[in-house]
């Protein structure tokens, strides 16, 4: 990518300035395009983590727990088992500390947690619509959300870092 830089500022022969800012948008579109397609591979493995989580919860249980406390435990594990993914993979975080990310992908998720404790008895009870059924409703606008809030602050660059590498690095 560097090269492609350096090679598209030579050849304008002027400085280069404008292939130099097309090269510049280029590589940003380029990564912004994987980190979305790793973002989305991520949200698929949390849907199917969390779904078959709170599915066998729910046929484990024969109804004998209450479905907000096996919503709650499915949360709980599927962030701690997908928490890597988004780690290692779409936001390619190096230089800090892994439970201070952690922390943070935790609470993200505390304010999705929220919203389904809300919206699935709304739902279950006045919609009349199964467990699986409502959640599957609420999932997709917590999905959209998330990659935002994940991206800006989750594992966004400390405010003191003082240049390139000491955080997300899109995957190639």
């Amino acid at each position: 990518m560097v090269n492609d830089l350096v090679n598209a500022e030579s050849r304008t022969g002027r400085g280069g300035h404008s292939a130099s800012v097309r090269a510049w948008k280029s590589a940003l579109d380029s990564v912004l395009r994987r980190q979305r397609i790793t973002y989305l591979a991520g949200g698929a493995m949390t849907v199917v983590v969390y779904y078959g989580l709170l599915g066998l919860g729910l046929l484990a249980s024969g109804g004998r727990v209450p479905y907000l406390l096996l919503v709650v435990v499915s949360h709980f594990m599927t962030v701690v088992t997908v928490y890597p993914w988004y780690r290692l993979v779409v936001f390619r975080v190096v230089g800090q500390s892994w439970v201070r990310g952690c922390l943070r992908f935790y609470a993200i998720g505390l304010v999705f947690l929220g919203v389904s404790l809300v919206g699935l008895p709304l739902l279950v009870h006045f919609a009349e619509m199964p467990v699986m059924v409502a959640q599957a409703v609420i999932i997709p606008f917590s999905a959209l959300a998330s990659y935002g809030i994940n991206r800006g602050w989750t594992f966004r660059a400390p405010a003191d870092a003082s240049g390139p590498g000491n955080i997300s690095h899109p995957a190639p």
